[in-house]
């Protein structure tokens, strides 16, 4: 009888739960790993969208070289607002606006094309240098994309009449993403056509 009441004792003991200093230990050290892990977890995902949004850029100028050199003729990439949302598009009727048909990408939320090469100061990155190049300096979101006929990129030029697109081009071009994180990609368009895209670490292009 005795060993029965010890057992049942020894049960109550087991199942009493956890005592109020308990949970509150329990709840603090949730909160500090979660204060130490969200923002990584949500840096990660915005590099990631923003990284896509890039690669998405570079599929539509690989498009539109394609295109031009199938065609045989002059498109350019261009940007604009579709349904609240950021695109870039191809422009096959040379209208300079998005008509329905034409080839586009969304970018990812917050991911916008930025006004121009970064600045180097107040948080951005240097522009970005294109590796072994001899030119000075390099064509950017001021300018626009062209391919021409031979598959070639070229400077867009609406300022003549009517719009040249002489190639080879002078230099090279980059089109820079960023987001409301300061986060900032590159897509690179080589003389030759190649595309790539890189993104800014902190520190440096990679």
């Amino acid at each position: 009888m005795n060993t029965d009441r010890k057992k049942a004792r020894r049960l109550r003991g087991r199942t009493r739960g956890f005592s109020l200093i308990e949970l509150v230990i329990v709840v603090s050290v949730v909160m500090v790993i979660a204060a130490l892990v969200v923002p990584n977890v949500l840096r990660a995902v915005s590099n990631f969208r923003l990284r896509a949004s890039a690669g998405d850029l570079a599929s539509i100028m690989q498009q539109a070289r394609i295109l031009a050199a199938k065609n045989n003729t002059t498109y350019e990439v261009r940007y604009t607002t579709l349904n609240s949302a950021q695109i870039a598009y191809v422009d096959l009727n040379g209208n300079g606006s998005f008509d329905t048909g034409e080839p586009l990408i969304q970018f990812s939320n917050n991911t916008v094309p930025a006004t121009g090469a970064p600045t180097g100061s107040g948080g951005q990155p240097t522009p970005y240098v294109l590796a072994g190049d001899t030119g000075t300096g390099s064509y950017n979101n001021t300018n626009t994309l062209g391919f021409t006929g031979r598959g070639l990129p070229c400077n867009y030029d609406t300022t003549t009449s009517p719009a040249t697109c002489t190639t080879p081009a002078a230099t090279y071009f980059v089109y820079y993403l960023t987001d409301n994180r300061q986060g900032w990609t590159a897509t690179v368009v080589t003389k030759s056509g190649l595309v790539k895209t890189t993104t800014w670490n902190g520190t440096s292009w990679n």
